[in-house]
């Protein structure tokens, strides 16, 4: 396998296309891109190279009329709907000169054709046949959060299909003989087109980093959408030439994510950085950064015309040796040990700068580290050399400090008693212990399991159980968990991200709400201002 610094060293290679590109034009970016950009180095890479603005890729954006040239980078494929896109700011602006970049490979000829069609099409909106237009293709797939942790942001919605609900709905359009029997019968042909599209584009991406990294893959797949997935890699067009001039032998692992809901959804009691993700508020448009409150460290009060006019911190340090050493620290240390390392960053920060920290003895408390950080408070310059360690303490201590943190120990407490108990007890005692801690927003205190909470122990606690014999005894204990939920949903004035995405659940829900059942055929749910849902039923 290739060393950790080959890794992140190729995923910023690939911007190089881009960067060349960038000289005196506007760069217009899609949101996977940008989150792959934060941790290759982030705007100021494109700035450096001579862009003159970086706006998000959206049909409200265009270049001002003394901007000639403009850069598109997309992680799809230059169709549809980023298409409609790329015409809407061409035709909105005074172009002479764009180029797209693209994350898809033209691996099939009639791609490459399209590619060409498109150039046509860029000189066409911007109104002059002779004017220069691009596509260029640059496999634009990872992020390096770590030397030996590479995400793929553009990826973070491909889910495999389920066994019941999709199976189902492919089958429904089948005739009766040429139904699946199970997923395993279920071929990449077969799929959802918009699923068909995603797994080609990481089959694609995967293609070129392999390439890139000189890497000669043996595939292994767990479920049913990994083995799709090795499959349509093994069978790359390109595959094969690849492979026969590779030097260095890899092995590729893939999973289905419903094979480790488990682990995607339960609390492990030993990790920062696990705490930080969970509990501070996602960068908009990102998967895998927060954004810290940077505050504290300017003489601003934060109210009024002064509200979230200072930008946030964040994990991502690719151009600061000292936090990245320490983020990479904090990844694979024990909690104890990792509060530990921020507070001895902070202290050398401090030292070189001449700052007069007081050391203290025993437990690092979030008062202490809130004290050191603070030493650092309108002092510029210091905050400036040591912006990166300040990021990463802050956060630190504003999760110590989280009303979500005092329930870690309560969640970690019940999954531990869930699993002590799946094989001894059965799933309805379980729900039956879960039932009263599923209340509506008015009878809620700060202890107490937000509807977000019930939903992610509900989660875990199917995951972990398997499959279940279902009988009059755990009919009951669903309804009556059913009801609860269903009251919690219509009680919350106003509806996290998590709760607003659970349709399919909501679907599953609906015929059990009295107040949906007096309601008619037709239902509509609405939280605060907020819809929910809206369907037909039959009653």
């Amino acid at each position: 396998m290739a060393g950790s610094p080959e890794l992140t060293a190729f995923c910023q290679k690939v911007w190089e296309p881009v960067l060349a590109k960038a000289r005196r034009a506007v760069v217009f970016m899609d949101t996977p891109c940008a989150e792959i950009l934060h941790w290759c180095g982030g705007a100021e890479m494109l700035l450096s190279a001579g862009a003159l603005n970086v706006k998000e890729f959206s049909s409200f954006e265009s270049g001002a009329p003394s901007q000639p040239k403009a850069v598109f980078v997309v992680s799809c494929a230059p169709r549809g709907r980023a298409v409609e896109v790329i015409r809407d700011v061409v035709s909105q602006s005074s172009f002479q000169y764009c180029v797209l970049v693209t994350a898809v490979s033209p691996g099939e000829p009639e791609d490459r054709a399209c590619y060409q069609q498109l150039e046509d099409k860029l000189c066409e909106w911007m109104g002059n046949m002779n004017y220069t237009a691009e596509v260029l293709w640059a496999p634009l797939l990872l992020a390096p959060v770590a030397p030996h942790l590479l995400l793929a942001p553009a990826f973070s919605s491909l889910f495999p299909l389920l066994p019941f609900q999709d199976l189902q709905g492919l089958n429904r359009s089948r005739p009766d003989k040429k139904r699946f029997p199970g997923l395993g019968d279920v071929d990449l042909s077969s799929m959802p087109h918009e699923l068909q599209l995603l797994i080609r584009k990481l089959v694609c991406g995967l293609h070129g980093f392999l390439e890139g990294t000189g890497l000669r893959e043996e595939c292994y797949a767990v479920g049913h959408l990994s083995r799709v997935i090795a499959g349509e890699l093994a069978n790359h067009p390109q595959a094969k030439i690849r492979r026969k001039n590779a030097q260095i032998k890899s092995s590729l692992v893939f999973i289905d994510r419903t094979s480790d809901l488990t682990g995607a959804v339960g609390h492990h009691g030993d990790s920062l950085v696990e705490k930080i993700l969970s509990m501070l508020p996602c960068i908009p448009g990102h998967t895998n950064d927060v954004m810290v409150n940077m505050e504290e460290l300017t003489a601003l009060r934060p109210e009024g015309k002064t509200e979230g006019i200072i930008a946030p911190g964040c994990l991502a340090q690719p151009k600061d040796p000292a936090a990245k050493a320490l983020w990479e620290s904090l990844l694979t240390m024990k909690q104890k040990e990792a509060i530990m390392e921020v507070r001895r960053h902070l202290v050398e920060s401090a030292s070189r700068e001449n700052l007069p920290i007081k050391m203290s003895m025993g437990r690092v408390t979030p008062e202490q580290l809130r004290s050191h950080i603070l030493l650092f408070k309108d002092k510029g310059q210091a905050i400036e050399n040591h912006c990166g360690v300040l990021q990463l303490a802050s956060a630190t201590a504003q999760v110590l400090k989280h009303p979500q943190y005092s329930k870690w120990d309560n969640f970690l407490a019940f999954e531990r008693h869930v699993l002590q108990n799946t094989g001894k007890s059965e799933l309805p005692t379980v729900l039956n212990q879960l039932y009263p801690m599923i209340k509506s927003h008015g009878e809620r205190s700060n202890d107490d399991y937000s509807l977000d909470d019930i939903l992610v122990l509900l989660v875990y606690i199917y995951s972990v159980s398997g499959d279940v014999l279902v009988n009059n005894q755990l009919d009951i204990a669903e309804s009556q968990v059913k009801k609860a939920l269903i009251q919690a949903f219509c009680d919350e004035p106003e509806l996290s991200t998590l709760a607003q995405k659970i349709t399919v659940f909501l679907r599953f829900l609906l015929g059990l709400c009295p107040a949906v059942i007096s309601a008619g055929r037709c239902c509509t749910i609405k939280v605060g201002n907020t819809f929910l849902y809206s369907e037909n039923i039959n009653i």
